[in-house]
């Protein structure tokens, strides 16, 4: 099984495809859960938990 497809193989087995919009997706998910450690480590701060 591949793990990305490029865009001129005809193949059905893969994970990921390579087009604007999996990279559009894989940054939105990459930006959230930067906010997501932000946020716990700013919390832990706030409430004294380090």
């Amino acid at each position: 099984m591949k793990f990305v497809k490029e865009e001129e193989n005809e193949t059905r087995n893969y994970i990921f495809q390579k087009d604007s919009k999996t990279k559009k997706t894989t940054t939105f998910v990459a930006i959230m859960l930067v906010i997501l450690v932000i946020a716990v480590i700013a919390s832990g701060l706030y409430f004294k938990w380090f």
